[in-house]
């Protein structure tokens, strides 16, 4: 348990290393670096988020209210966000995709994100960074 707490811990100082200011951004890409599974037994398990179907790179457009991959992905997917929130810094997403359920957290001041994803019996956590798109011509 200690370990998977430090690697969360390694993780989260990592992403907020590398993390931009996003305050006040429309359209983001946001980059997963760290993944968590756990199962309703308990177990919970380390692991990249590539290994885990999350894509390395996804595409926040905050006026469209739409996740999707970049054009680069393997598979193109987009996904709507049924709720925005933002308040305080602090971008809250909400949706649900293929029977799972989604919510992301992007603190603005920090660029970081983290995301939750459950179906019934395993959920999936996933940190990472985010970057203005607009600042890099996305």
């Amino acid at each position: 348990m200690k370990t998977m707490l430090a690697a969360a811990a390694g993780s989260l100082v990592l992403a907020t290393a590398l993390a931009d200011d996003v305050s006040g951004s429309e359209r983001l890409l946001c980059s997963s670096s760290q993944a968590m599974i756990c199962f309703e037994t308990g177990e919970c398990f380390n692991a990249q988020p590539w290994e885990l179907d999350v894509p390395q790179f996804i595409l926040v457009d905050l006026k469209k209210d739409v996740l999707s991959t970049t054009g680069a992905a393997e598979e193109r997917r987009s996904t709507p966000i049924a709720r925005v929130t933002r308040e305080e810094g602090t971008v809250f997403l909400q949706g649900i995709e293929r029977r799972r359920a989604f919510s992301i957290v992007i603190e603005e001041s920090l660029g970081t994100f983290n995301a939750a994803v459950a179906r019934d019996g395993v959920t999936v956590s996933v940190f990472g960074a985010c970057t203005d798109a607009a600042r890099i011509g996305g």
